[in-house]
């Protein structure tokens, strides 16, 4: 038994160390981020000038009721200060907006989760079922991501950067019924 409480307790220790129970900050409380927002140590040997660590989670339950079931969801876009940082001698407006615009494909996704867990219909494997919709709306998550980053070859390329940050506001206007109320 010793055994067993020395490891839970280098577990808890590991998870807290990697993170776990890391600072977040919500999309609904704070859409709109600042330098002050990125905690995290300036990775000097990086080719890049800043880093945002943000994605989407959800949580769910569910009750039967007279044999109908009611599923009960909540969907987070959520950004990570701790895992995020910037080199202070680029704090520029336009790294920032970049930055922020990765913040913003986080949230795009996080509404085509909610969209996709408002039009589906419980079934026999819920569990599965969520899973399966949350994982294909990542992978197109950590696409944009890359697509984002390679295209404006992460905020050098002026004229590919503004075509996406239009981009992705107008698919923020589209989704917006999906934005958390």
């Amino acid at each position: 038994m010793g055994n067993f409480k020395t490891l839970a307790v280098f577990l808890l220790l590991g998870m807290v160390s990697l993170g776990y129970t890391q600072q977040k900050i919500s999309y609904d409380d704070h859409p709109v981020l600042t330098w002050s927002d990125f905690k995290g140590a300036p990775v000097y040997d990086s080719e890049f000038h800043a880093n945002t660590n943000s994605g989407f989670s959800y949580t769910w339950s569910y009750k039967t009721t007279n044999g109908e079931v009611d599923l009960q969801y909540e969907v987070y876009s959520t950004f990570y200060p701790n895992g995020s940082w910037v080199h202070p001698d680029h704090k520029t407006d336009k790294l920032l907006k970049h930055e922020q615009a990765h913040f913003d494909i986080s949230e795009i996704h996080a509404r085509k989760l909610r969209k996709a867990m408002q039009a589906y219909k419980p079934g026999r494997n819920i569990r599965k079922d969520l899973q399966k919709l949350y994982n294909d709306i990542e992978l197109e998550r950590v696409k944009m991501q890359g697509e984002f980053d390679l295209e404006s070859a992460h905020s050098m390329n002026s004229e590919a950067e503004m075509k996406w940050q239009a981009h992705i506001a107008k698919e923020l206007d589209k989704l917006k019924e999906y934005a958390k109320k």
